[in-house]
């Protein structure tokens, strides 16, 4: 009886050395399901991006307004007939206007 109560306790210690410090232990299913969260977390914020750049190209493709916004925010571009005003602060009380 002492014997097979002795290999039963060896039996359980090797176990339980696999489930802590083997593959697949325990600290390995941690590391993976905080892999898993940020990795979620991650694809949030790219699916959020992915719906600005589709909502900016059906934009792009259907309307003249955001082609215009565009080229007056990245180029600098102005309609013919318009007037520019450039704000450009001096200093903290008063501001200076150019007229392009």
């Amino acid at each position: 009886m002492r014997a097979i109560t002795v290999l039963l306790l060896i039996f359980i210690m090797l176990l339980q050395y696999r489930l802590w410090f083997g593959k697949n232990s325990v600290p390995d299913y941690l590391a993976l399901e905080s892999e898993v969260q940020r990795q979620t977390v991650d694809n949030d914020k790219l699916k959020r991006r992915n719906k600005l750049l589709y909502a900016d190209t059906d934009d792009l493709k259907s309307g003249v307004e955001a082609i215009e916004e565009r080229a007056r925010n990245e180029l600098g571009m102005i309609k013919e007939g318009e007037t520019f005003f450039r704000l450009i602060p001096s200093d903290k009380n008063t501001m200076q206007i150019d007229q392009e």
